[in-house]
């Protein structure tokens, strides 16, 4: 019965995965949006977003110190995406897909098996019921070992998904999930492909345990008040509902992990960020509190349509392997 809750996490999460990825890369590029490393030399200047407006000092002539750029303009995840189709393809709507397969089949698999395998041990067998709180624990439990296994995955995600908005001379150009991995271990270490684990584990567990078990709490509320019957309806609503607790409670992390995933470490040259900590600390810093939020709109864009596919085709496998 173990393998089965695998199999049918696996492949409801591989389905889920490749048909919400093009939300997932526009909510990449929005919360990459605003990172403008300083180029080599220059200073600087990071002004708090809620600072008072000061009076600024003019520098002598002498010191020749450039000003520095104005803020690009922000823009919404449609005009994203139709820049994207403009500038770099319709292909480029499915970049760094063969890494979104591969994390799901070690990411997604793990944990839906794992909290599957929980959610039985733990539940009792005379009532039949799993209270909340060791939803939320076999969730968090779950969540914490897939995102372990699947951080590889991840990293190169991430940045296959972000290389399009570099300039030409600056991208990496991989050419596949196993191209990005092959040249991030040779190039960078084998420890760049745990490259933010600690968040990318931070996040999945906010995720998993929010997901999932509120996926299992609505669903149950439901039928037990006899709202609706256990079908599509009952699946769909309390999808939805489980995809927007999840967005909610996991895009803090979701935009930290991006950055420090995407940063680009020069031989010799000290890191953009050292840490998760750091890179929080820089990003609300240099563009407000709010900034943790970028990108929230095609986040709970992507996280509803992918826990409704996730789970509609999750009851679906399971109906089909039922007898298996």
């Amino acid at each position: 019965m173990g393998v089965k809750g695998f199999v049918e996490g696996g492949i409801a999460s591989i389905v889920a995965g490749c048909s919400t990825h093009p939300l997932d890369l526009i909510k990449v590029r929005m919360q990459l949006q605003g990172e403008t490393p300083a180029p080599t030399g220059a200073v600087q200047n990071l002004r708090p977003a809620l600072a008072f407006q000061t009076t600024s000092v003019t520098a002598p002539r002498s010191m020749n110190i450039p000003s520095p750029p104005p803020p690009a303009a922000r823009v919404g995840p449609v005009a994203v995406g139709v820049r994207i189709v403009q500038q770099e393809g319709v292909a480029a709507l499915f970049s760094g897909v063969s890494a979104t397969v591969l994390r799901q089949t070690l990411y997604s698999t793990t944990r839906m098996g794992l909290y599957d395998m929980l959610k039985q041990k733990w539940t009792d067998q005379d009532t039949g019921k799993l209270p909340l709180v060791r939803k939320i624990s076999a969730g968090l439990i779950a969540g914490a070992i897939g995102a372990a296994v699947g951080n590889p995955a991840d990293v190169a995600m991430v940045r296959m998904q972000a290389d399009g908005r570099l300039p030409p001379a600056q991208r990496r150009n991989y050419k596949s999930v196993v191209d990005a991995i092959t040249q991030m271990a040779r190039g960078e270490g084998v420890t760049s492909l745990w490259r933010g684990s600690s968040l990318t584990v931070n996040r999945a567990m906010l995720v998993t345990a929010s997901q999932l078990a509120s996926y299992d709490q609505i669903k149950e509320t439901i039928l037990q008040k006899g709202l609706m019957k256990d079908g599509l309806g009952t699946h769909v609503t309390a999808s939805f509902a489980a995809g927007f607790v999840a967005a909610v409670a996991s895009n803090p992390v979701d935009v930290i992990k991006t950055r420090v995933m995407n940063m680009k470490v020069e031989a010799g040259a000290a890191a953009p960020y050292s840490g998760a900590l750091d890179c929080a600390m820089k990003t609300v810093r240099a563009e407000g509190p709010m900034a943790l939020y970028k990108g929230f709109i095609p986040t709970i864009s992507r996280q509803g349509p992918f826990t409704v596919v996730l789970f509609v085709t999750l009851e679906q496998v399971r109906k089909v392997l039922k007898d298996f």
